[in-house]
């Protein structure tokens, strides 16, 4: 398989700020949605994308939350959406499209990670109903919206190498496991940017997806002390360490992903450390992409079960 999985020499890496790739961009009229844009890599999204003369509506699940965490911030609007619920992601979508307003960055940061096995809507697995079904429902639903030469960017994650979609068992009913589970998850954004690329593309619109780097925010509120340290994350008196990026850093492969100009003509990537990733080798190490999250024919595929499942294809 051919692929586009090739560094381009962005200049930027891993140390980059969301500030540093937006130095010279100037985002005044332009329009941005942001799930998660309330906590963790997606509030300093939220932050540099208003520096650089953004709007940006925040959807969120916990609203009260979401106005405490961006108070004082302009330019900024919040609105009720649950991932989780597809009435609500109706709900939202509807109330935008109204607006009347047009799109041109939809970055899809909100998540959950390592959950105890929990069901939500019609008994889905809820790490691949919250991360995949109801941003896919999202932006299918606001298709109406968004601009020529808008960008959709699907925060996926290095734990895409967990595992492939599990098409024959999609809701772990055979038996759980949280990491598996978010492999899978992680793995279907990683195929509903390739897949939204390729439908996309002819009206202007291009999707990519990244893996932010490992960051400690709300994201890891369950896993264990003994988990983090294991993980190494945290060392034993709880401080940081290995290769944990501060927020900021950890925001920038998707502010990148969503103005740099670097990207003009690009789409249906997977990204890492404000560039295009490699393939990932064959030895497992855990880098680059997995060559089963990018393959066309299972985008295509998911994109498929993903319409029957939630009843939404804008295509």
């Amino acid at each position: 398989m051919t692929t586009a999985q090739h560094k381009t020499g962005s200049g930027f890496g891993a140390t980059s700020t969301a500030s540093d790739v937006l130095a010279g961009i100037d985002l005044t009229g332009k329009l941005a949605i942001v799930t998660g844009g309330y906590s963790g890599i997606g509030l300093e999204t939220t932050r540099a994308l208003t520096r650089a003369g953004a709007h940006v509506v925040v959807p969120a699940r916990r609203r009260a939350t979401a106005e405490e965490a961006l108070r004082g911030l302009d330019d900024v609007e919040i609105d009720e959406l649950d991932l989780g619920d597809l009435d609500s992601v109706r709900a939202f979508a509807e109330r935008f499209v109204a607006s009347g307003r047009g799109i041109d960055v939809f970055i899809g940061s909100a998540g959950i990670m390592a959950a105890p096995e929990t069901r939500v809507g019609p008994g889905w697995e809820a790490q691949f109903a919250t991360n995949h079904l109801g941003h896919f429902a999202l932006v299918n639903r606001l298709w109406p919206a968004f601009n020529p030469g808008a960008r959709v960017v699907s925060v996926s994650s290095r734990g895409h190498h967990y595992g492939p979609v599990r098409f024959d068992d999609l809701n772990f009913e055979q038996g759980y496991d949280k990491w598996l589970a978010y492999g899978q998850a992680k793995t279907a954004n990683v195929l509903f940017a390739v897949q939204l690329d390729k439908l996309a593309q002819g009206h202007g619109v291009r999707a990519f997806a990244l893996h932010p780097g490992r960051i400690l925010t709300d994201l890891v509120r369950h896993l264990s002390r003994q988990e983090l340290i294991d993980a190494g994350m945290v060392d034993e008196e709880g401080r940081t360490s290995g290769d944990i990026k501060t927020p900021e850093q950890g925001a920038a492969t998707q502010v990148w992903a969503a103005t740099s100009p670097q990207l003009g003509g690009l789409g249906g990537v997977y990204l890492e450390d404000c560039d295009v990733a490699e393939p990932a080798p064959a030895d497992g190490t855990r880098v680059g992409v997995r060559d089963y999250a990018i393959d066309p024919a299972l985008a295509e595929r998911l994109w498929t079960v993903s319409a029957e499942l939630t009843g939404v294809n804008a295509f």
